[in-house]
């Protein structure tokens, strides 16, 4: 999953930067409100941590300029300001949830991962498609019950593809998810990782649409695993 992180405080930013990074996001980070809204116009991400006490522009005014460009990304605020009424004010703006600083990391993960589940519609902790199941929260992968172990870029390619099958995503897409913007980029990593996970878990769990990129098919094989 690739995040935005929006925080001034370079403290508290390099912590969950490096906390991000060692559940195997790609995590940009900006340190005010200008940089932040130039970083959501140039780059597609799949979740924004957002401080509101920023520079240059608050992170309140951040949010409702993003939603009043029609941006749906999930937003996690994470501030200092503890009382009911800046609760309110960012949650009306178009916040989907809400911590307080100084927050436990495993708390911030933990509503990390159900925002995750909530954009991509589903309310169960774990995703299964025949016999291959993963639970985000741990990263565990199983193929008819056994452990299997998936790097964290292969890990990166299958999770999103797995929690919405049927739905195409292209090399750009999964690039996008793989990489922050100090990665260097190799023209054919995407394939390479597929490939890993095809060997890994069964080639017909992850499929070539030609011209357009790759899903998960909605459905396995009736009477298959993969």
């Amino acid at each position: 999953m690739r995040m935005l992180l929006v925080e001034d405080d370079a403290m508290i930013g390099e912590v969950v930067l490096d906390a991000l990074r060692g559940e195997h996001h790609a995590v940009d980070w900006v340190r005010d409100g200008e940089m932040a809204l130039t970083a959501l116009a140039t780059a597609p991400y799949d979740l924004l941590l957002l401080d509101l006490g920023l520079p240059r522009k608050d992170g309140l005014a951040v949010l409702r300029s993003l939603r009043a460009r029609g941006q749906r990304l999930p937003v996690l605020i994470a501030t200092a300001r503890d009382a009911v009424a800046d609760r309110v004010a960012g949650l009306d703006a178009g916040a989907d949830d809400y911590i307080v600083k100084p927050y436990d990391l495993d708390e911030l993960l933990a509503r990390i991962r159900a925002l995750r589940r909530r954009a991509d519609g589903r309310a169960e902790p774990a995703y299964e498609w025949g016999d291959v199941r993963i639970v985000p929260a741990t990263r565990e992968v199983t193929l008819r019950g056994q452990p299997v172990a998936l790097s964290a870029r292969e890990w990166a390619v299958l999770e999103p593809l797995l929690a919405r099958p049927g739905r195409v995503l292209s090399r750009q897409q999964l690039e996008d998810k793989l990489y922050s913007w100090r990665d260097d980029i190799s023209s054919n990593a995407v394939e390479v990782y597929i490939h890993g996970v095809r060997k890994k878990l069964g080639a017909g769990l992850i499929e070539n649409v030609r011209g357009l990129g790759y899903l998960v098919p909605a459905a396995p094989p009736r009477g298959e695993g993969v």
